[in-house]
């Protein structure tokens, strides 16, 4: 009996397999993923909490009768008071916001008319390479609109905040796109984890599947005891929000790896992040000494096409050739990521180009939710609360995972120690039968 305990083992079963891949990717993954989806969670809400810490710079209070001042007569005035060019206005939809007025000092705007564009493309003149983040951006003035104040910029103590947030999130603080890769592996890990986890979350045998109480225990959690209950928080919450991590993952690879970007753009048939450097066609009454239209001609011209009300973005032509662009989103808890736009010939007012969102293809649709799809804005506050949940399971799991572990580490020694201390006994009898066979010989 005790030979046959002795010889039967446990088959090596391919669920057994698949634990076993779960937990030693988790265990080599777990800090950096802990890293990644902590600074996630802290990132989502990154606009609300930095408009409640400043409050005085994004918030305006209208006096009765107060106007607004026309805009074009405050971008002269920032102008004048900032000594640079501005480059768009940001209007909101809510009166109680200030504008924002994106300005860039006109000697650095002369410098980057004149780098190659390849330059500009890969980062040096504001975003692309892993660690750069915009030396040459310019300034975003926060301006109140009935009165001209300057309330103050963009850059304070919790955008910088933020920007560390973001920097550990994408590369973990580690330049020269090291740290990129670092990430970018770790959340193949992590795509890798959900699959192995969904597979050991349903019932281990196929009759089994057949039987809702099999399946109960996966979607509920005890708290019975702490082991239970820690377990139950990995393996149900897991589940739970298994949809929302995929679509997070599987965005988030589009910044990690440019084999995966361009992968996903020949899939889709659409270039993802394409729109970063769009051209939009320009005047053809360029040379002839004409006036640019006004600031709020564009604004009317555009509201004429999108008739819903939303915040407002002007990018005001660059040079005498080019055309402007006006952007707009709506608003609200439920409201989609999806900006519309109007290219407007500066000097005729003639519409160049309506781009509604709604009217893409499903495919480009698609490809341009990537950035909200992740951030979890792609249907307003209420995805980001659901995307904030999401990630506070997900900084979860790499700790609750781990105590899973050592629980049955402890489980382990536990069991080996009993068996020794039973095999003892029997070992010293063995011992005594075989001394006694060889005196009686």
């Amino acid at each position: 009996m005790i030979a046959k305990q002795r010889t039967g083992q446990k088959k090596y079963t391919l669920r057994k397999f698949i634990g076993d891949i779960h937990l030693w990717l988790g265990i080599a993954s777990g800090l950096i993923l802990f890293i990644v989806c902590l600074t996630g969670t802290i990132y989502t809400f990154k606009d609300e909490i930095t408009r409640f810490l400043n409050r005085e710079v994004y918030h305006v209070v209208p006096k009765a009768g107060q106007q607004l001042i026309p805009v074009d007569q405050l971008i002269a005035q920032i102008s004048r008071e900032t000594k640079s060019r501005v480059t768009a206005v940001t209007i909101p939809n809510n009166p109680q916001e200030a504008w924002t007025f994106a300005t860039q000092p006109v000697k650095i705007k002369k410098e980057l008319a004149k780098k190659p564009r390849q330059d500009r493309k890969e980062g040096k003149s504001g975003e692309g390479k892993a660690g750069g983040h915009g030396r040459n951006r310019g300034t975003n003035y926060l301006v109140n609109p009935y009165t001209g104040e300057i309330q103050g910029t963009t850059q304070h103590a919790s955008s910088q905040f933020f920007l560390i947030m973001m920097q550990a999130h994408r590369w973990l603080l580690i330049e020269g796109g090291v740290g990129k890769m670092i990430v970018g592996v770790a959340t193949l890990i992590f795509l890798i984890l959900e699959i192995s986890g969904l597979v050991l979350w349903a019932p281990a045998k196929w009759k089994q599947m057949k039987k809702w109480k099999m399946w109960k225990s996966g979607f509920t959690i005890k708290t019975s005891n702490w082991k239970r209950f820690n377990h139950d928080l990995h393996n149900t919450l897991g589940f739970y929000s298994f949809i929302l991590l995929t679509i997070m993952a599987l965005t988030g690879l589009c910044w990690s790896f440019e084999w995966y970007r361009d992968g996903v753009s020949n899939v889709m048939g659409a270039k993802v992040f394409g729109g970063r450097n769009e051209k939009f066609p320009g005047s053809e009454l360029k040379g002839q000494n004409r006036r640019s239209l006004e600031i709020a001609d564009y604004i009317a011209l555009a509201n004429a096409q999108l008739s819903y009300k939303g915040d407002v973005r002007i990018s005001l032509p660059a040079d005498e050739a080019a055309s402007a662009v006006v952007y707009k989103n709506k608003t609200g808890f439920f409201a989609p990521a999806a900006t519309d736009k109007v290219v407007i010939d500066q000097y005729s007012g003639e519409l160049i180009k309506v781009d509604r969102f709604g009217d893409k293809p499903l495919n480009e649709r698609i490809v341009a939710s990537i950035k909200p799809l992740h951030l979890g804005d792609i249907y307003g506050t209420f995805s980001k609360i659901l995307y904030f949940i999401g990630c506070l399971i997900a900084t979860s799991l790499p700790v609750t995972g781990t105590i899973i572990w050592i629980n049955k580490l402890k489980k382990k020694s536990k069991k080996t120690s009993a068996k020794r201390n039973l095999g003892q006994p029997v070992e010293f009898k063995a011992r005594v039968r075989d001394m006694r066979i060889e005196i009686e010989e």
